[in-house]
């Protein structure tokens, strides 16, 4: 069976730009009814998909979600800041409610599979079992069958390494195989930072024009880590990044000193690292250099470039400001992992890793 003939419908919740619906419409999925709170964002998701999104709080709309009943996939990444490692991890907090809020339009809408990403915190640390049990149990109460992935986009054709979780029910189906299994059939090698945004041209010129103005300066007090792209070597949370590896995650606050440090003689010339050779100096006992001397070739990550690094289409248009761009990006669950775990969906859905029909009360539950 051929899933790309085959045609789902869908619905997207927390939408954002719509990385997410990049990746289900490639493998297959039309989405006929998206949401967002963001006036920006939905700006951006109408200019690339059409007219289907709502703007407004998600709690208000979801007595209108009547008429999607029984649509074969819901999909969507609540807010993550309340369970992130870079926000302030509390469960209480109003946007970690929002969890239950998706699920509530699961109830509504009941959908073949739903699909909730978030980050990995969510799914591994002890501090939200209770949040994680409740989803669960929800979920089960209403004849999915679950599993949690936690997957690193980096394993699915993103030049970055971004860790999520993705929570994946199918009602009333048992899968042949976890799906931990099945979505090794979507692994893909990804391109370097360097291969993915070289064609644009150093920052400024014609195709990379989106430049960040924020100045870098070097830390009075350093802390190092084995890794020369890792610790803290500059001011601010904008860390280096190796044109040769993956990029690191790229998270939305970008936009000022917290944007991604890139050094363009390395990135365009093959010259030595600026970065690796500073971090070698205070390995070895080197002092740390004054504040105000680092090099020209050390320069903010651009719009352009956090663009391709998260995989949207070079056709994508986003809409907004700067900062509400990198803010876009940064939210965004990178197009090429969401392809992957849509094209994972479609492969149940369409009965190719032959599923088999389950009662309710033998449901099993994979954390």
């Amino acid at each position: 069976m051929n899933r790309n003939k085959i045609k789902n419908n869908a619905i997207s919740l927390f939408s954002g730009a719509g990385g997410m619906d990049v990746g289900f419409k490639n493998a297959g999925f039309d989405v006929l009814w998206a949401n967002d709170a963001d006036r920006d964002a939905c700006d951006t998701y109408r200019e690339n998909f059409g007219e289907h999104i709502v703007l407004g709080d998600i709690n208000n709309l979801l007595n209108t979600l009547d008429k999607y009943k029984n649509i074969d996939c819901l999909f969507g990444g609540p807010p993550c800041q309340g369970f992130s490692v870079a926000g302030n991890m509390d469960p209480n907090d109003e946007r970690s409610k929002l969890v239950m809020s998706y699920m509530e339009a699961v109830s509504i809408v009941k959908p073949k599979v739903f699909v909730m990403e978030n980050v990995k915190a969510l799914a591994s640390l002890s501090k939200f079992s209770a949040v994680r049990e409740n989803i669960i149990k929800k979920a089960h109460g209403m004849g999915y069958n679950t599993e949690m992935l936690i997957l690193n986009s980096k394993d699915f054709g993103v030049p970055q390494s971004r860790e999520r979780m993705f929570l994946i029910g199918f009602k009333n189906k048992k899968i042949d195989g976890s799906l931990n299994d099945n979505i090794n059939k979507f692994k893909k090698e990804s391109k370097t930072v360097k291969e993915t945004i070289i064609h644009l041209g150093p920052a400024g010129s014609a195709l990379n024009k989106k430049t960040v103005n924020a100045k870098i300066s070097i830390a009075s007090s350093p802390i190092l880590r084995k890794s020369a792209y890792a610790g803290m070597l500059f001011n601010g949370q904008g860390r280096p990044i190796n044109p040769y590896s993956h990029s690191s995650t790229l998270h939305a606050s970008m936009g000022g000193n917290r944007t991604p440090i890139i050094d363009e003689d390395q990135l365009y010339n093959d010259e030595k690292s600026w970065v690796e050779e500073y971090h070698s100096h205070l390995i070895n006992g080197g002092e740390p250099y004054p504040s105000t001397s680092a090099p020209s070739r050390l320069r903010r990550l651009t719009v352009d470039e956090a663009h391709l690094l998260q995989t949207f289409p070079k056709d994508f248009i986003f809409k907004g400001k700067q900062s509400s761009v990198f803010k876009q990006i940064g939210n965004a669950v990178p197009c090429s992992l969401a392809e992957s775990v849509a094209n994972l969906v479609n492969l149940i859905l369409n009965g190719e890793s032959s599923p088999s029909v389950i009662e309710k009360e033998n449901l099993d539950l994979i954390f």
